[in-house]
């Protein structure tokens, strides 16, 4: 996964790449291990998923950065439990470089890296069951194709032990819900 940043946002991108180094032998290991369905490659911190929605690129980005419709999509998720409880924080996120973001009820948090409207989102990402200091870098790219658009996602430098989850997690917490999202008129 290639990451392009200013020298401005190196700062930010730190603590996410610590993270993401000290899964490097894995990483470089796993460069010839099989990949599962699910996008996540054996024996390392890293998943490769690709899916394509029936929208442009514009509204998969809005979803994916605007508050109002990133809350909807989580609704429309089987993580509606962590938005609707009673200590659950309020979704927000931008699509402000820099920009902290809360996510699924305040289980998820982080901050946006590097942002190119309708075209690509990386953010240092993190888990509220990770241990403290514990990032991974995600990264969205977006691909018009038509009228529709096909999203390359990266996840690296996660525990190594919660691959698994993840992986899946990303289909039914983002893709299931993002089509879902994506239909409504």
């Amino acid at each position: 996964m290639q990451l392009h940043y200013s020298s401005l946002h190196r700062v930010l991108c730190m603590a996410a790449l610590a993270s993401a180094l000290t899964a490097a032998p894995q990483l470089c290991a796993a460069q010839e291990s099989p990949q599962h369905a699910d996008g996540l490659l054996n024996n390392a911190g890293s998943i490769h998923q690709e899916t394509t929605f029936e929208a442009d690129c514009a509204r998969v980005y809005q979803a994916l950065t605007g508050t109002r419709e990133f809350d909807a999509v989580t609704r429309l998720s089987d993580a509606v439990t962590l938005v609707t409880a009673p200590d659950a924080k309020a979704t927000a996120i931008s699509a402000e470089v820099g920009a902290p973001f809360t996510l699924f009820g305040g289980y998820i948090t982080g901050r946006n890296l590097d942002v190119v409207r309708d075209q690509r989102l990386v953010q240092a990402w993190r888990a509220g069951s990770w241990n403290p200091g514990e990032y991974s870098v995600v990264r969205f790219d977006l691909q018009a194709q038509g009228k529709r658009c096909r999203v390359l996602f990266e996840q690296l430098g996660f525990p190594i032990s919660h691959g698994v989850s993840l992986a899946e997690g990303w289909h039914v917490h983002y893709w299931e819900p993002l089509a879902k999202f994506l239909r409504q008129p």
